[in-house]
């Protein structure tokens, strides 16, 4: 069997385990370590497997993974990214479907601080649901933008998938941030949208909630503020040059901990189930980039 036969099969058994619900990381990593097996022998494919780690633990960049993990799971702890969900509904909410559309700025908000989708549909998800659910949302439509929100998160900057993409493929990460910025926001415009037309058609999907006073809106800008100043902060930073993505996340992490010191809204306990979550977080994102380094000289191989 040629090598590309052997590389096709590869790809074949990856979907399969895929489709039946493997986790990502190990059917990568089966299919990368099997495959290098067969085409180069068992001794090439521990010997990959150990310095391909090694090369990917040792690469600096990868520090903003945890970083900005981290910052999103401190907000989180400090209410930073409520008090931002709780803006988006006071500007749109008196709309028809506004407490929906709020939820995917809320989104779109909260993937620019954390750079994570899961983190963001989890985030928002536990504000959001709840509120929508209050005010008599269909939960078809309150779960899909929750969704498809969260999605966000691997678009707008600093994207962790942007991170993990520019490791693999020696891409800049300052670049891809900055090309992400126009599609991330015209997926959250469109997302949009696509609420106010289903609600349109189908008002009793997204009922409209009490409106609010300008002083109202004054009031929920205010409290977003700090969040909005480390968006600013970080990203701005990021594309004006005074700050490296390394350095921008370390930034935005040490910025959300000391807001959380000054206003005594993050105790130590907090800050430790925000530090448990960033590191069970990263290790699974350090785990699918082992795997990915496994496949991808399994692909090479096989051409």
């Amino acid at each position: 069997m040629s090598g590309f036969a052997i590389g096709m099969w590869g790809m074949g058994a990856l979907f399969v385990l895929l489709a039946l619900r493997v986790p990502v990381a190990f059917a990568m990593f089966s299919v990368g370590f099997v495959g290098i097996s067969i085409l180069n022998g068992f001794t090439s494919a521990t010997s990959t497997l150990a310095s391909e780690a090694f090369t990917l633990a040792a690469s600096a960049e990868l520090i903003v993974v945890p970083l900005f993990i981290l910052m999103g799971n401190v907000a989180t702890e400090t209410g930073m990214s409520r008090k931002l969900y709780d803006a988006a509904y006071a500007m749109i909410g008196s709309i028809r479907g506004g407490l929906a559309s709020a939820t995917v700025i809320g989104c779109g908000g909260f993937a620019a601080l954390s750079g994570s989708s899961v983190a963001s549909a989890l985030t928002m998800g536990k504000v959001s649901l709840r509120e929508m659910d209050r005010f008599n949302y269909d939960p078809k439509l309150s779960t899909g933008v929750v969704a498809a929100g969260g999605t966000l998160g691997i678009l707008i900057p600093p994207s962790t998938g942007f991170v993990i993409y520019a490791i693999l493929t020696q891409e800049s990460i300052g670049r891809l941030f900055l090309a992400g910025v126009l599609p991330g926001l015209l997926l959250l415009t469109m997302f949009v949208l696509t609420v106010s037309i289903l609600c349109r058609f189908s008002p009793e999907m997204g009922p409209a909630g009490p409106k609010t006073s300008m002083v109202e809106k004054a009031r929920a800008l205010s409290g977003a503020l700090p969040i909005l100043v480390v968006i600013l902060l970080t990203i701005g930073g990021i594309y004006g040059g005074i700050f490296s993505p390394v350095e921008a996340a370390a930034v935005g992490a040490g910025l959300v901990i000391l807001f959380g010191v000054v206003t005594r809204t993050l105790s130590l306990g907090a800050l430790w189930n925000a530090t448990r979550d960033s590191v069970s977080t990263t290790a699974t994102v350090m785990l699918i980039l082992s795997a990915a380094h496994m496949i991808n000289p399994f692909l090479a191989l096989s051409h």
